[in-house]
């Protein structure tokens, strides 16, 4: 029986107001499942695409539910918004001349309904437009259509604080941003957006960005740390250390309460990050490597009486809970680095999203690590991704210094797994060449994506192909996305009309980041890469469209924890071929 509409309204809105963007997304999808035509859902689907900076996919939805015909303000103002995140995503005079479109845009619509919200916009790109001075003639305008509104709305005190910043009127600015700090009521996504948008006008004017520190919402948190030893056992976390850790974590979760967390449930040090968190209300996204029985043999029981238990109330209390491979752990302590460094991606994407601060707090002795994943490992890593971070040490309290990981030989002959990128590709429509185009395809398609894979070989650790159809493992999902992307420019970048080749011919990619086993092929006598999330980026492929290349989140994360020059924006949760499930996937660009 389908859930009420007003169901899927209030859980949209919550998620929106925890700035949980995709999340919201997903159910405004889900909710147009049995309400296609309800307008308020399609308007909060691209809304919520919009605000997490997926431009792109946010105009194409807009397009594909028909808003532009929607003669409402709220469907007229989301249009114009994309126009700006477009025109802000240029340079130059097209920068300015595209913020004038997106300028007249909010202005028929603040003319048309006297509404002060899109007359601020307005007023604002055209600042960035360059015509400051029509810009404060039409905040006037704005200011005293606000006066009119309720004074005990966020969006019309938001609405007022931007208008002075462009006045110049800073007192009263800072005035009225206390107010928007005092009614936001938890709604972090809205925060988020005002955040940026008041930048944008601080860079543009020269104001110093300090006055918005006032609207900054709560920050995230990666956290990390040695495991307890048994109560009479050595370790590097003491268990007679334990109420000292203790009341260190405590004092500095209190010292600057973070909204979000990040991080796994091992015994010691997670758990009672865990622990101190959820105290102060933060939401906790637990990440475990692999399933949940196996995690706890392995990396909870053996911490004596009572981890288990502590552990089975914070993962009861985890806002989520999601595995970074449903593989069994064989002793391979790389899925732990993988469980991490993806635990470690996701908390920037969501700062990202929340236009909030992210730092990492780690329970470390300062010692190197011992094996393949670690504390160290993950100070290391999070230190190498330039966010700061606050060094526990057990007894001891702050350290400066991270230390280099070790690098740690595989043990025996047994093959350890190792995390690479792995890209899967073909071209639509190849099934319907005729044998005379085959050759021609052959020579100047895939000699053209050779081209492509032969600028990448130095990443490239395997490649097979067959037909159309390309399999890359690569050394990093930097390089991957390099690739990728190359592939998709060898093939637009042909004519394929002056080829005599169908001109309908595309390429479509899927991307994943996961542990793989290195193996030999006896057949092909080379070595190959096998294992289960070779399967999982094979599915993903042949639901990516035409043109596009699809990455998985764990790819996504992994590249905003590199800094890298790529971008993803999230599609959705899109049902991978052959009844792999549902998977959260992004579209990877330039």
């Amino acid at each position: 029986m389908p859930e009420p509409r007003e169901a899927w309204v209030d859980a949209v809105s919550a998620a929106e107001r925890r700035g949980e963007l995709l999340v919201a997304f997903d159910l405004a999808e889900r909710g147009l499942e049995e309400y296609p035509d309800d307008v308020w859902l399609r308007h909060r689907a691209v809304l919520a695409l919009a605000r997490s900076g997926a431009t792109d996919e946010a105009q194409r939805r807009f397009d594909a539910y028909g808003l532009a015909s929607v003669d409402e303000a709220d469907p007229q103002a989301l249009q114009a918004r994309i126009a700006k995140d477009l025109a802000l995503a240029t340079k130059g005079v097209e920068r300015r001349e595209e913020a004038r479109r997106a300028a007249e845009l909010y202005a028929g619509i603040f003319e048309r309904t006297g509404w002060s919200y899109p007359g601020l916009n307005a007023a604002t790109l055209m600042l960035v437009a360059g015509a400051a001075d029509e810009a404060r003639q039409l905040d006037e305008r704005v200011l005293a259509a606000a006066e009119g509104e309720d004074q005990e709305d966020y969006y019309v005190a938001a609405t007022e604080a931007e208008a002075l910043l462009v006045l110049g009127r800073i007192a009263e600015a800072r005035l009225a941003l206390e107010r928007t700090a005092a009614l936001h009521g938890g709604d972090y996504g809205a925060l988020s957006t005002t955040r940026r948008q008041l930048r944008l006008i601080c860079r543009e004017s020269g104001l110093d960005e300090e006055i918005l520190a006032v609207i900054a919402g709560p920050s995230v948190v990666h956290y990390c740390g040695h495991r307890v030893a048994p109560v009479g056992g050595e370790g590097r976390f003491p268990a007679e250390a334990e109420p000292l850790v203790r009341a260190w974590i405590v004092a500095e979760i209190e010292r600057d309460r973070p909204g979000f967390a990040y991080g796994s449930l091992a015994s010691g040090a997670d758990i009672l990050f865990a622990e101190a968190l959820l105290a102060v209300g933060a939401e906790l996204h637990v990440v475990l490597p692999f399933a949940v029985d196996e995690f706890v043999q392995s990396s909870v029981a053996d911490g004596g009486p009572g981890w288990v238990e502590r552990f089975q109330s914070c993962l009861a209390a985890a806002t989520s809970v999601s595995y970074a491979t449903d593989d069994a752990f064989l002793g391979d302590d790389v899925l732990y680095r993988y469980a991490s460094e993806l635990a470690m991606g996701l908390a920037v994407l969501r700062a990202r999203f929340l236009d909030a601060p992210v730092r990492q707090i780690a329970v470390w002795d300062g010692g190197p690590a011992r094996g393949d994943a670690g504390t160290a490992v993950d100070a290391a890593r999070w230190s190498r991704s330039g966010h700061p971070a606050t060094i526990i040490a057990p007894g001891d309290g702050p350290l400066v210094a991270l230390d280099a990981p070790a690098v740690v030989a595989k043990r025996g002959d047994v093959p350890g797994r190792v995390v690479r990128a792995l890209l899967f590709s073909d071209i639509k429509a190849f099934s319907k060449l005729t044998d005379e185009q085959l050759p021609r395809f052959a020579k100047h398609v895939l000699g053209a994506l050779a081209g492509a894979l032969e600028r990448h070989a130095d990443a490239i650790e395997y490649r097979e192909t067959w037909g159309d159809a390309i399999y890359l493992v690569l050394s990093d999902p930097v390089s991957a996305a390099a690739c990728a992307l190359d592939l998709q420019d060898a093939l637009e970048g042909l004519n394929l009309a002056a080829l005599r080749l169908p001109e309908h011919l595309a390429l479509r990619l899927g991307g994943h980041v996961g542990p793989v086993f290195p193996v030999r092929n006896p057949i092909m006598e080379s070595p190959a890469f096998m294992g289960s999330h070779v399967s999982r980026t094979a599915r993903i492929e042949p639901v990516t469209p035409p043109g596009s290349v699809f990455v998985t989140e764990a790819f996504a994360a992994a590249l905003v924890l590199e800094n890298s020059p790529f971008g993803c924006d999230y599609v959705g949760h899109i049902p991978a071929a052959k009844d792999l499930g549902r998977l959260r996937m992004y579209r990877l660009h330039r």
